[in-house]
């Protein structure tokens, strides 16, 4: 398998990795953050509510997605439709991202509608992005293929990502404000997005596919129904769901709430911006390792050393109270950031039929998404009962433990 060359096709799917992850470190995880907390810090909100803010907004935005994804991934199985539905949620993102940088300074409310937009148009286009995986390569390759579009999606975040930290960090000796640095990041970070989806758009198609029948909506509902009610005897896709409903929430609650938590533990934002950088680096290389020891190990064994990577990094998170120890904490997420999210995408290809991919990715994705909500929520509301986002953190670990425990279970069922 690890012979066989990439292909134009698949090359192009990578490529909309390399351009949408530029909008996970920018907006999802660094700049979009900082700029939300000073702008709370100037209105003299307490640095505590405004992280609760922060995770509640995070959750209404997947809620939104959430109640939609299945449905559109059972009318995107048709012919013709996968394609016009990912390109709609891309440009989506692309131009509220853009519009991120016409927010004036105090207007909190306007900037967190724009931030659930993008989230809308991200998450959205990567349902039926993900979907595309199947059209893309072949069983025997999903592994690999997967695995190169977060690792080189860690690169191409980096480029676009290092001229914002570059404007962010010099542009006040240029005579910038502060804000300004930010709304030209946001600005790079849309162009970033937008150009290199346009390979996707040229060259990759939907060659599993439902023909065509009348009313397609109905049709589409009655055929969801159908699918929920037979995913639960197949015990192995459904208890896999399940565990990825919980771990999955971890990691992306991770990715959400790194920066307001370690503003809230006293990192300075130059230092958390290049911490955030040096992660998205080491991502690379350890993705692409995750991949090559599944071929060796599997991509589910690999998947159970992330989840118990991830444990431990929120007991460790919970006594960090040092600079050196936060990037000791990005290096950790870095080891296994991509290696679960890649694994876990090609695993879940392999165990459903191809010709409901996008229907059954809706339903990935849902899972994801809805997971998505809980934990914000549960690392918001824990950090505003105690106070101290530390707690928030720890919080966290029950997710892993759940989803852990799921995942073997899943394993057990498939042999």
């Amino acid at each position: 398998m690890s012979d066989q060359k990439i292909t134009r096709t698949e090359r192009s799917w990578i490529l909309y990795d390399w351009a949408n992850s530029a909008y996970s470190i920018a907006i999802t995880t660094a700049l979009l953050p900082l700029f939300f907390k000073t702008m709370t810090d100037t209105a003299g909100m307490a640095a505590s509510n405004s992280t609760a803010i922060w995770g509640y907004t995070n959750s209404i935005a997947t809620l939104l997605l959430s109640i939609s994804a299945p449905i559109l991934g059972s009318i995107a199985d048709y012919k013709g439709f996968k394609k016009r539905f990912w390109a709609f949620f891309a440009m989506l993102g692309v131009g509220f991202t853009a519009m991120l940088a016409t927010v004036p300074m105090g207007s909190w409310v306007v900037l967190l509608s724009f931030y659930i937009i993008t989230v809308i148009g991200f998450a959205g286009a990567n349902i039926f992005y993900d979907s595309f995986l199947v059209d893309t390569t072949t069983h025997e390759k999903m592994d690999k293929v997967s695995t190169y579009g977060f690792a080189f999606g860690y690169i191409g975040s980096t480029i676009p990502f290092i001229i914002s930290i570059a404007i962010v960090a010099l542009g006040q000796g240029w005579g910038l404000s502060e804000p300004t640095t930010y709304r030209m990041g946001f600005l790079i970070t849309a162009l970033w997005w937008g150009l290199f989806s346009i390979p996707m758009l040229k060259n990759v198609r939907q060659n599993h596919y439902i023909e065509p029948e009348k009313q397609p909506i109905k049709k589409s509902l009655i055929r969801l129904g159908h699918t929920l009610k037979n995913i639960k005897g197949n015990k192995k896709v459904f208890l896999f769901l399940l565990a990825y409903f919980f771990y999955i929430d971890g990691v992306d609650t991770i990715i959400r709430m790194a920066a307001v938590f370690g503003s809230d533990v006293g990192i300075g934002s130059t230092d958390l911006l290049l911490i955030l950088l040096a992660t998205q680096f080491v991502a690379f290389p350890f993705a692409l390792l995750y991949g090559k020891l599944s071929e060796k190990y599997s991509g589910k064994r690999m998947i159970q050393v992330a989840i118990v990577i991830y444990f431990f990094i929120c007991l460790y998170a919970f006594q960090l109270d040092s600079i050196t120890e936060f990037w000791i904490l990005g290096m950790l997420v870095a080891s296994s950031q991509g290696g679960i999210q890649a694994l876990s995408r090609s695993y879940f290809g392999k165990i459903i039929p191809k010709k409901q991919s996008t229907e059954f990715f809706g339903l990935y994705n849902i899972f994801g998404k809805f997971a998505a909500i809980i934990g914000p929520f549960l690392f918001a509301i824990t950090t505003q009962i105690t106070g101290d986002s530390h707690y928030g953190v720890l919080s966290i670990a029950l997710l892993f433990m759940i989803g852990g425990f799921l995942f073997n279970k899943a394993i057990k069922a498939g042999e």
